[in-house]
C-alpha cells in the first residue's frame, strides 16, 4: 500500500469527543474519525466549499478529497444513528500555522 499524502489542516477541533448523553463513556462504542476527515467536513459542509476548493486546501486531489468527505460524513451518521461517541484523532496532517504580523 502506497504511503498517504500529508493533508494540511487550519483548524483542530476543540473538543476531540462527543458522546450521547444518555450513555457513560465507557458504556458507548466509539467511532473514530481522522483530522483530515474532520477538516474535509468542515470545509465541504461548514464553509460550504466546492470540493476542488477544498481538497486544493488540503493540498490532495479532489478525488482523494471525496473519499475522505464520504468517509467522514458515514462515520459522523454511524454515530448519530447507532448511538455512538465520535472521537476525532489520527491522520496523517499537518497543521498550517499563521505567520505573526
Amino acid at each position: 500500500m502506497r504511503p498517504k499524502k500529508t493533508r494540511w489542516v487550519k483548524y483542530l477541533p476543540g473538543e476531540r469527543c462527543f458522546k450521547p448523553m444518555c450513555k457513560p463513556l465507557n458504556k458507548v462504542k466509539g467511532v473514530y474519525l481522522t483530522l483530515d476527515e474532520f477538516e474535509a467536513v468542515r470545509l465541504a459542509d461548514l464553509e460550504g466549499l466546492e470540493q476542488v476548493d477544498a481538497a486544493k486546501r488540503l493540498k490532495i486531489s479532489r478525488p482523494t478529497f471525496s473519499r475522505i468527505v464520504s468517509s467522514a460524513r458515514n462515520k459522523i451518521a454511524d454515530g448519530l444513528v447507532n448511538i455512538k461517541a465520535i472521537r476525532i484523532e489520527g491522520g496523517c496532517c499537518k497543521v498550517i500555522r499563521r505567520k505573526s504580523p
